[in-house]
């Protein structure tokens, strides 16, 4: 099975720019509401917001690192689309649809990692959380429990930075010795080069060797 991470902030925060350092080969990028990314650099980009069709290249990107880029659009453009459908049943498929599309991508290759970037909401409680569509994934599914590792940006001091221990009023989790501060530079290809020694996924280089 594939790794899957949860990566959530407020806009502008740094969850995007995270991707700076990753290079064409190293992940495929899904861009969910079709923005230019806020940095310069060729990576490969797909973009739509359609569940279907994110569901069918999920398998077939060659890369071993994949991004949902922002994965809260996919429920918000859903909920959009069907806002004059009337009753509960809407709500149900929604919800549906994200879960299985988690699912979906914890079920590709041992050496697949899958990043579920999103925006942040702070819930009735007052805990900050990822950000969903209706109360059926909160109270029935509870998203950040299909993670194993759920990231969120911080800046301080117009630094940015990833959250990797729980604060106590955050959904935050990482495994134990992972990362060695709870707070580390907002560099995705470095959490993903840390998460992919930790677990002893080895990385596949055969378009480096071809290249040389």
């Amino acid at each position: 099975m594939a790794i899957i991470v949860m990566v959530y902030g407020q806009s502008g925060t740094g969850k995007s720019t995270s991707l700076r350092n990753f290079k064409k080969d190293d992940v495929a990028v899904v861009n969910v509401n079709g923005k230019p990314m806020p940095f310069r650099g060729d990576l490969n980009i797909a973009n739509s917001n359609s569940y279907e069709e994110i569901m069918r290249w999920l398998p077939l990107f060659p890369q071993q690192s994949i991004v949902i880029d922002d994965a809260t659009y996919l429920m918000t453009d859903e909920f959009m689309r069907t806002a004059k459908i009337t009753g509960y049943q809407k709500f149900t498929d929604m919800a549906l649809n994200f879960y299985h599309l988690i699912k979906d991508a914890s079920r590709l290759p041992d050496d697949k990692i899958v990043y579920f970037l999103g925006h942040l909401e702070v819930d009735q409680n007052g805990t900050e959380k990822f950000k969903t569509i209706g109360k059926l994934l909160d109270e029935k599914i509870t998203l950040e429990g299909e993670f194993t590792i759920v990231l969120k940006t911080k800046v301080v001091d117009g630094k940015y930075y990833f959250c990797t221990q729980n604060s106590g009023s955050d959904t935050v989790k990482s495994p134990i010795g992972m990362f060695d501060q709870q707070y580390i530079e907002n560099d995705l290809k470095a959490v993903d080069d840390k998460i992919r020694e930790y677990y002893g996924i080895v990385r596949n280089v055969a378009n480096e060797v071809e290249k040389n």
